[in-house]
This record gives structure tokens, sequence and C-alpha cells, in this order.
């Protein structure tokens, strides 16, 4: 029922209003000062706290407890622990210490680390995060922690995303105090990811053993209907997967996740799932939590739910729209242009500061995104290209462009929407437009950064924006602090940053060819096509030093990251290479044999019998396929002694830069020839379900 939502949402989370009931009041008041303000907890009340999170957790039917955490696997990691202790009578009893709540002890080293642990140095930490709930999951009450080695470096995505947020407070602090605000406690930054999915009927994902190892199909040929009519984008949702979005929403708001949108997307199959904001900290872990969720629910349907950023060739990729913005402790916006943007000096200030850090940090933010399944979504299909740029719509860059010329700026009043029909209402029409092919838009009190890939964890994206932003206000507010006449030194500040950082604008097409020329030859943006040209960057002398100043990385830690990245990488490369050989040799080869060699029995059955005549059909099919066949086999031992080669290469920069110029091309030239052949075998005769059957299967 509808009714019960209020009192369903939150159940199975350890939220404000269940430490109100449960813990003493100068506790609760703790508490809300380390999640409000990033106050450091009294050691002593971690057994006070963890005995009530115990007693709620029991109730409610939990039976053990995990440290949950944020390993750089992109998933969360869990180890589960019972809450029995052995009593003197021979039973048990139900206990929870503020130890147990405050550390664990995982393998550091079975975890990807980039070289910060081997296996003979295995011990690593987890530490309670207590600004995220802690909530309830298949009858285990998970904390969320932060994951670090012996020697005290991030071996997570949480740690780096904390130290941002502190980075991002402190010095929007000091600008917030430059314009007389004193009443402001804290700022963090708040995000909406947008997630966008596929689901395919789990019978037919069973017979692709591509989608089974790597989450996207490595052949196929396109169906006869793709997304040309534009029909599926907020059309009638299948009936199964209405079920399974009901149950979603249902499971997601029991764990306090804001799920509020839910619709068909652009491509068939495809749908998206966007919530409320929350803080960048609790968004990451709610949307970690929401891909969980997704697949869980999916297969309870009979569905699997594909979050791949391009499982399917010809259509639309899955991206996960990052929302971003910067709240005061008040509720402010501090990217809420309001009605007069041209006479908001504070927004004019801000909203130049991210001007000014996506330019100068072009790489970091294209490297956040950079993954081997991103690279194949980028550029195309509503997916922003490569290259950053920042979409401000023509109000806001006309505003810039006077106050960089010291013109007047003329406000344009809001224009009432007339659709020529009377009955219709009228509302005021936005000032400015939306734009698709735009990494980084302005949407009218936020960011939207559009190049995340649907399977990436946000950490990665908000770490940089955070910290890139951090750097740009500290370096206003040492500016500002320092000048005689404020009002004066401002405007000259936002005057010169507009005029110095403007060629990061641009509201155009971005897949335009004279986009690509414009951006490299005449404004000088980076251009960073693949993941092994822009995880590079991440050793760019200006960009350990960034992360080092404020304290969210040292350059150990961005050393190990790129490690795990680069390799990361090349063994996406490589267990989708081996799959390709293992599909074309065991099933796709022996299917093409067996149907030719049925074309070429009916052939000579009917030259026996005198109808020659008869054949040219046959005789067409069974040439073409014996060609193909040979190609295939060509291009199969072709990409093994690719990835022969790209094995052997020592250095990981190199064996990524391999893959990229030489392994892809031969996976791209066998997948051409067997999706071909596809077009012109039986369809009984071929081995693996269609696109067709995958896109087209839910009712």
């Amino acid at each position: 029922m509808i009714k019960d939502i209020p009192s369903l949402f939150g159940e199975l989370v350890f939220n404000e209003t269940v430490m109100k009931e449960r813990l003493p009041e100068e506790t609760f008041r703790a508490m809300k000062k380390a999640m409000n303000d990033g106050k450091r907890l009294d050691s002593a009340l971690a057994d006070v706290i963890a005995a009530a999170m115990r007693d709620w957790a029991v109730e409610k039917g939990a039976t053990h407890f995990t440290h949950w955490f944020q390993p750089m696997t992109g998933i969360t990691a869990e180890k589960h622990d019972s809450f029995i202790t052995p009593d003197k009578n021979g039973g048990v009893i139900m206990e929870f210490s503020g130890k147990e709540l405050v550390r664990g002890e995982p393998d550091a080293s079975s975890f990807p680390s980039g070289g910060l642990r081997a296996t003979f140095e295995a011990r690593g930490y987890t530490a309670w995060d207590p600004t995220s709930f802690a909530f309830i999951k298949d009858s285990t009450l998970c904390i969320p922690t932060a994951f670090c080695s012996y020697g005290g470096e991030a071996l997570d995505k949480k740690t780096p995303l904390l130290r941002s947020m502190e980075a991002i407070n402190k010095q929007t602090m000091r600008i917030l105090r430059l314009f007389g605000n004193s009443s402001v406690t804290s700022v963090k930054t708040t995000v909406g990811p947008e997630q966008e999915y596929f689901l395919i009927d789990r019978e037919m994902y069973e017979k692709r053993m591509d989608l089974r190892f790597t989450g996207r199909t490595l052949f196929g040929a396109k169906p006869p209907k793709g997304q040309e009519l534009d029909d599926h984008y907020f059309g009638t949702i299948p009936t199964r997967v209405v079920a399974f979005m009901k149950e979603l929403d249902r499971e997601l708001w029991r764990l306090g996740v804001l799920a509020k949108t839910r619709h068909n997307e652009t491509a068939p199959a495809q749908h998206e799932l966007a919530p409320i904001f929350s803080t960048t900290n609790i968004a990451t872990d709610h949307n970690q939590l929401t891909m969980e969720i997704m697949k869980k629910v999916a297969a309870r349907h009979g569905l699997v739910c594909l979050l791949h950023e391009k499982p399917f060739e010809g259509v639309n990729g899955s991206g996960k729209h990052n929302n971003w913005s910067i709240s005061t402790s008040d509720g402010a916006n501090l990217l809420e242009p309001g009605d007069t943007p041209h006479g908001n000096a504070q927004f004019l200030l801000f909203l130049c500061a991210v001007i000014k850090a996506v330019d100068e940090y072009q790489d970091m933010l294209r490297l956040s995104v950079a993954s081997a399944g991103n690279d194949h979504r980028l550029g195309s299909h509503e997916a922003p290209p490569a290259i950053i740029s920042m979409f401000l719509g023509d109000e806001l860059t006309a505003l810039l462009d006077s106050i960089e010329q010291g013109t007047g700026y003329d406000a344009k009043e809001k224009v009432q929407m007339k659709v020529g029909v009377h009955v219709l209402p009228r509302f005021p029409k936005d000032t400015t437009d939306r734009n698709r092919t735009s990494p980084f838009a302005f949407t009218g009190n936020k960011f939207e950064f559009r190049m995340p890939g649907s399977s990436l964890s946000v950490a990665g994206p908000n770490i940089v924006l955070n910290t890139a932003v951090a750097e740009v206000l500290c370096g206003f507010a040492e500016e500002l602090e320092g000048a005689e006449d404020f009002e004066n030194a401002l405007h000259e500040l936002i005057k010169r940053t507009i005029k110095e950082h403007k060629r990061i604008i641009f509201n155009g097409n971005g897949y335009d060819d004279a986009w690509i020329k414009e951006a490299t030859e005449v404004r000088g943006l980076l251009n960073l096509p693949s993941t092994p040209d822009a995880l590079v960057r991440y050793l760019e002398p200006k960009n350990i030093a960034l992360f080092g100043k404020h304290g969210v990385f040292s350059e150990t830690e961005i050393r190990s990251r790129y490690e795990i990245l680069i390799g990361n990488y090349c063994k996406v490369i490589r267990i989708e290479g081996l799959t390709m050989l293992d599909m074309v040799k065991k099933d796709i080869m022996p299917a093409i044999s067996a149907y030719t060699r049925k074309l070429a029995d009916g052939l000579n059955a009917k030259n026996a019998c005198g109808i020659g005549l008869c054949t040219d059909y046959e005789a067409g099919i069974l040439s073409r396929l014996c060609a193909l066949l040979g190609e295939i086999s060509a291009c199969s031992d072709a990409l093994e002694a690719e990835l022969d080669r790209a094995k052997a290469i020592a250095d990981i920069q190199g064996a990524a830069e391999y893959c990229k110029d030489k392994v892809i091309p031969a996976m791209e030239a066998l997948r051409a020839a067997v999706d071909e052949a596809e077009t012109c075998t039986d369809r009984n005769a071929w081995p693996y379900p269609s696109y067709s059957d995958l896109l087209y299967g839910i009712e």
C-alpha cells in the first residue's frame, strides 16, 4: 500500500530517528556533530553506540555484522561475523563492542593495492565512517567503513572521497567568511547520480558466454530494428520490468535510498533510475548499494541487470550522470543563480571557480571516468566526447561575456511558454536549453557531469571535482583575503578568470568534427580518447601536487591507483579477447561448419537429381560462409598472437597501449567477420541468442 511508504522508508537504517530514540542525549548530540560538521567522536562513546546498534539490529532479525567497504575493485566488500559470544553456561549471548564497531582487520594483500601490499604484508584496517548510516542487508548489520593499509595508505574509494570533502569544506568556508557569512558551520558537496542499465531475460543471458564473462556482447549482428524510431524512451514500461522496478524501489526505500524517478531509456531494454540528491559520501554509498540491489532484484524476476557501459553495439550505452552541487549547513545551494545572477557576486565567484577547475584539471576529470568499457561508449549515442568542455547556456555565457568585456548586461525576463492551445497551461520557459553532447553541463543550480560510465563508482569523479574546486577556491581566498578593496578585487578576479578560462566553455554540438579540430588546434584542449591515454596523466607533477597539497592522495597512493587501473584495463581486454577465442573455436566455427555441410549436402543432392539451376541461393550462401569461415579462422589466429605479444610486455603502460593499438583492432576484425556470418546463417543453427532475442525478449 502507498500509505505505508513513510514508515517503510529507512526501516533497515540506523538513522537519526533511531539514534535519537536509542542513544543517550549527549551521545546523540556527538553523533550529530560528527555527521554534520565532521567533528571527531570520543572513543569512549563507541561502546554505547555499538550496544544500541546491536540491540536495534537483533530486533530487526540481524545475526551478523560486517564492515562494509569499497576497495579498488569497483564493488563493495564484506566479511560477516556473528554477534554470538559464549557464556559461562555453555550457551551464547549476543555482543557487539565499541572496538568491533570502530575497527576491523581484513586481509589487505588480497585486494588491489598497486604494490602497496605484498602477500607477506597482509595486514589492513577498516575504520568506521560515522557520517554514513549503518544498515541491515541480508540479516547482516553493515557498517560503512574506510579501508587502509598497515602503513595508513588508502586502499579504497571512501577515504580519499572523505578527504576531498574536507578539503572543499575548508576552502569554501574561507570564501563564505569573506562575504560576511558567519552562520554557516560546514559545507558539503551533494550528488544525485542517475543510473542507467539494461534488463535482459536470464535464460538468454545464460546462453551468452560473452555476457557472463565480460558483461557485454563481443559478437552480435545488428537487429532489423534498433532505436531508430525513438519509441522506447519514456515509453510504456513492460509488465515484467514494472514489477522489477516496484520491488527495486521498495528494497531501496527500506535502505534509505532516495529512489525517485524510473523510466525507459533510449535503447531497447534500457532503463534509468534517478535518486534525490544526498551528500556526496552518502550518495556514493547509496549508488553502490543500488547497483547491488538491482542485480539481486532482477534475479528474482528471471532477469539480469547489465551495468556495462556498452553491452550492445549500435545502440546507446549506459552512463551515470553525476549531478554535482555545493550546499551549506543552512541549506543554501552555492550554485543557485537566483533570479538575478548578474547581481549575485557570490554565485559568480563559485561559478568561475568551477570553470577554472574544469579547465586546469581537464585530464583528471577525463581519467576519473576512464575504463575499457567506457571507451566503447564515449563519443556517440548521447554520450559526450572524450574532450572535456563546459556547457553554460546562452544566458550565463552572455553574462560572462559582458563581465569580461566591461559592457552592460541586459537581463532577459522569463518568457511564457506557449504551444498554441488555449486550454493548456502557460509556464515560464527556461532561459537556456540543455546539451546532451556536453561532458560538463550547467543545468540550473548544479553541474551534470555526463561522462561517468554506468558501472563506475561515483567516488572517483567527485574526488577530482571536490579537490580541483578546493584548489581554485584556495587561490581565490588567498587573493581576496589580502585585498584592500574587496569589491574591486572580487570584480577583477571574476573578470580575469573568465578571460583566462573561457576556452573551456562550449555550447555547441560536441559530436561535430569541426569541434574536435577547434577544441584541440584552436583552444588547446586535451583530447584523451582512450583509457591508456588518460590514466598516465595521473603521474603529471601538477596532479600529484594538487592531491598532495590538500591531503587527498599521497604520491604513493596516486601511483598505486594508476598501477591498479592501468593493470585492470589490460586484464579486461585480455579476458575479452580470450572469451572471443573460446566462443569462436568451440561454438561459432563448429556451428558454421555444420551449417555449410548441411548446405553442401543439399546442394549435392539437388545436383544429383539434375535440378542444379535451382541452387544459386545455396551456392551463394555456401560460398560466402566458406570464405567467412576462413576469415574467422585467420582473424582468430591473429588475435591469439596479439594477446600473446601483449602479455609478454613487461611495462604496464606499454602493454595497455599495445592492447589499445593492436589487440582491440584484432578483436574488432574478428567480430566483423563473425557478425557477417551470423547474417548468413540459419537462426536455428547459430549457437547464441541474437540481438533481437536479447533486446526484445521482455514484455
